[in-house]
């Protein structure tokens, strides 16, 4: 379960989140939602310790995001707006090198690589150097990555960006999968359509604050 309390944070003079409230919870999938510059990546680099609030404060599975750091990073696998890739390492090298820092090693890690190599369509460039791959390659690296160790607790910023539409689709049997397995994950989507598809409660961000929160048919009625 992930948890935000209050959440303040200022970059002067703009007030990027000001006292946000909302929960996402096991078995299910939250979509965070808004306009460009309503605080939703600010929201999620705090929830994934990235950022310190100002204010505020935020949990996963009851461990504080900031004073209990080590404990939140064993419980999440993160999509970030920045893919981050090592230009110098392979596909499979990015995703090994994430699982064995969650602790994984030998057959059981190769395993998931693998699984995950097939299920992505990543074999044509999965022995290949991170440098010249496409964004949508990229894309599919990075949720390798942070899918691998199975995480309790999954936040993906905008995770079928730059994917073309079969592999979008793939993504998203990949999140129902983990839904159903009752995980919780978090996404953050300006893809309204994927949003509805997806997502079992919405949380709608503006100028920094939730303006609205609710099922996504309810709020359709509203």
């Amino acid at each position: 379960m992930i948890e935000a309390r209050g959440l303040r944070k200022v970059f002067p003079p703009l007030t990027a989140l000001d006292g946000v409230d909302f929960a996402a919870h096991d078995g299910r999938v939250t979509g965070l939602i808004g306009p460009n510059g309503a605080g939703k990546t600010t929201a999620l680099r705090i929830l994934y310790t990235l950022m310190r609030p100002d204010a505020g404060s935020a949990r996963v599975d009851g461990f504080d995001t900031v004073s209990e750091r080590r404990r939140v990073q064993s419980r999440i696998g993160v999509l970030p707006d920045n893919r981050g890739l090592y230009q110098r390492l392979t596909a499979r090298q990015h995703v090994r090198y994430f699982g064995r820092l969650h602790g994984l090693g030998g057959g059981e890690l190769e395993g998931r690589i693998d699984q995950l190599v097939e299920i992505l369509g990543m074999a044509d460039f999965a022995e290949r150097r991170a440098k010249g791959f496409s964004k949508g390659q990229s894309v599919k690296v990075a949720l390798a990555r942070a899918l691998v160790h199975r995480p309790q607790n999954i936040l993906l910023d905008e995770p079928t960006n730059h994917l073309d539409v079969t592999s979008a689709r793939v993504v998203h049997e990949l999140i129902r999968q983990h839904r159903r397995q009752g995980r919780c994950i978090l996404i953050c989507s300006h893809l309204m359509q994927e949003v509805a598809l997806l997502c079992d409660h919405l949380v709608v961000l503006a100028a920094g604050r939730v303006v609205a929160q609710d099922a996504p048919d309810a709020l359709r009625r509203q």
